[in-house]
């Protein structure tokens, strides 16, 4: 996954440089679809092997461990800078999509209809993601930039090769290992699946913070998100044999995190357009909390009603005025 990664995020600078938009779009497009390409493999395959809470559950799985712990990694290992063009446009489109689609899965089913609408609202995005990244340059010859296409999408495809195979063996393992601690499917698909289908994003954002693309490490998370609810539910909403069931437990507690954890990013960024190590040590703590709460509860141990209320007592009360507090900073310091 590493190597897949590296011949990634490799090709990802190359081609944008040479179709002169900024590697905010790459990341937000080739990298992220990339990235996500294993989550979209293991939902497509759950739902025609007749486990939709698996396939379901780690969509919302995957969309959390991708704000908490790939971008609270990240800014632990060198602090992030945030694009203004996320925080205005592409974070209230996630948190949108979030909400368009815990709206539409309120009957506890996703059909081929709503499936339909989340793919075209996918191209809607992509078109308009395209219209704003291009800008005034000299334009390249055609002919260098066939070669450069040709070239840049070869490695694409091999480190997206990559990608899918190291984290199709990582996933294998692990899910012999969660059956035979008898997890349900739902449980498993939060954990275990949404975690081995994340981790080769979560390889690619940290190269490439590394290589001090920061941009493509913050694009390629939100860009993921937003493909595995557009694109990853939708796709599979479209092929699969029937509506997929959306259990109550998902509906309850799932994607009410989900949906928090999404509008916890927009005022987390626009705190100063960066992600710091402080910063990222929070969302690593959170991700920890919801680990413990979702494990905790499946297994019946009562550390589930105190984590609860821990955290619905001191912690994100103390943690929402302290988001307060530094958004009403940045407002003011931008005024």
């Amino acid at each position: 996954m590493i190597l897949g990664a590296e011949w990634l995020v490799r090709a990802a600078i190359r081609l944008a440089h040479g179709l002169n938009v900024r590697p905010l779009f790459v990341g937000l497009t080739a990298v992220a679809l990339g990235s996500s390409a294993p989550q979209l493999a293991v939902t497509v395959q759950a739902a025609w092997s007749q486990t939709p809470d698996i396939a379901v559950s780690s969509v919302f799985g995957a969309n959390i461990f991708s704000i908490l712990v790939t971008l609270g990694l990240c800014a632990l290992v060198i602090p992030l800078r945030v694009s203004r063009q996320l925080v205005r446009m592409d974070i209230p489109l996630m948190i949108g999509a979030s909400l368009l689609v815990y709206l539409m899965v309120m009957n506890e089913r996703l059909g081929r209809l709503e499936g339909a609408l989340l793919v075209l609202a996918l191209c809607g995005y992509l078109a308009l993601l395209w219209r704003q990244s291009r800008h005034p340059g000299r334009p390249h010859h055609s002919q260098r930039l066939g070669v450069l296409w040709l070239s840049s999408l070869a490695m694409m495809a091999t480190g997206v090769a990559l990608l899918i195979g190291g984290g199709h063996l990582l996933l294998e393992a692990a899910m012999e290992i969660a059956t035979d601690f008898g997890f349900s499917d739902r449980i498993i698909g939060l954990t275990i699946v949404a975690v081995g289908t994340s981790l080769p994003e979560l390889a690619t954002s940290l190269l490439a913070a590394l290589r001090g693309q920061r941009e493509i490490a913050v694009g390629n998370v939100i860009g993921s998100n937003l493909f595995n609810l557009l694109g990853v539910l939708g796709v599979t909403a479209l092929i699969a044999p029937s509506p997929l069931s959306i259990s109550p437990n998902a509906l309850d507690f799932d994607l009410p995190v989900m949906l928090g954890v999404a509008v916890l990013s927009l005022p987390l960024f626009y705190s100063g357009y960066r992600i710091t190590r402080v910063e990222g040590a929070i969302l690593l703590g959170l991700y920890l909390a919801y680990g413990l709460h979702v494990v905790s509860f499946s297994t019946g141990m009562p550390l589930a009603g105190q984590l609860e209320q821990l955290m619905l007592h001191y912690v994100l009360p103390v943690l929402g005025a302290l988001v307060l507090w530094g958004t009403v900073r940045a407002w003011r310091r931008q005024r």
